[in-house]
């Protein structure tokens, strides 16, 4: 019998890919969301309308699983951990023998409130007794550009004195899937992006990929967080496992100042 793999957050920008990889691998997939299924997603996968914030249909999406894959994720004080101890209690409820979840590079090394929040969801997975994954990344392109188009909206553009490694979030679903497939590992190795730039650098590239002409203005930011993201906290060169550069990403959108991303700086 083929495994049942649950995918949280299914049909979000990381979750859809993971769980399209999934189902190539000729897994059956589940897909949790909050909302009923699209008429245009063809039955591919098997849905389960669960809300992660209030607990309500958790436990039916979790049943008869072999892995979760917990992708959602949540903003607000608290609401990050909460949602994963959802999962988490829901997991050992019906004793699903693997818990995938996909963390951030620097979640351990940079005091922002949502980094502490995945590093403290973290640790509510290291101890709940359950086997586990967690897999840390590096900023995805697609961040990288909504934060470049709302910077180019200004006669000048202002990018903070930072540098980036962004992954290709195809990449990361791709390696997400393989450890889904896997025996748990606890923390894999760190996936990052191929190169280590300057935001300055990746704002040139964004105007040349987009025909804009825009003075850059470098903007050193005050604070602890933007401190220790000057230290590279953020950064994981010993990790580049990604292939995709930005400049890639750029040119597989047809339009890059127009741009998505439901997300928060990761």
């Amino acid at each position: 019998m083929s495994e049942r793999i649950l995918v949280t957050g299914g049909t979000g920008l990381l979750g859809r890919q993971v769980a399209v990889r999934l189902l190539a691998a000729g897994r059956e997939v589940r897909v949790m969301s909050r909302r009923p299924r699209a008429a245009h997603d063809g039955g591919r996968y098997e849905w389960a309308i669960a809300d992660l914030r209030s607990g309500r249909g958790v436990g039916e999406a979790v049943a008869g699983v072999d892995v979760i894959v917990h992708c959602a994720t949540a903003f607000g004080r608290g609401a990050e951990v909460d949602v994963a101890r959802t999962v988490v209690e829901a997991a050992q409820r019906a004793d699903v023998p693997h818990l995938v979840y996909i963390s951030i590079v620097g979640v351990d090394r940079v005091p922002l409130g949502y980094y502490r929040a995945k590093l403290a969801a973290e640790r509510l997975i290291e101890h709940s007794g359950l086997p586990y994954t967690i897999l840390r990344a590096t900023q995805f392109h697609d961040l990288v550009r909504t934060m470049l188009a709302a910077a180019a909206k200004s006669p000048v553009m202002p990018v903070p004195d930072l540098s980036f490694q962004p992954v290709d979030v195809s990449e990361v679903a791709t390696r997400l899937a393989e450890l889904a497939l896997g025996d748990p590992v606890a923390h894999a190795p760190d996936f990052a992006g191929p190169q280590v730039r300057a935001a300055r650098e990746l704002a040139g590239s964004y105007l040349r990929a987009t025909g804009r002409r825009r003075p850059i203005l470098p903007v050193r930011l005050p604070g602890m967080v933007f401190r220790a993201y000057r230290r590279g906290g953020n950064l994981a060169p010993e990790h580049a496992a990604g292939k995709i550069t930005f400049e890639e990403c750029l040119t597989r959108h047809a339009d890059p100042t127009r741009v998505s991303y439901r997300g928060r700086l990761r």
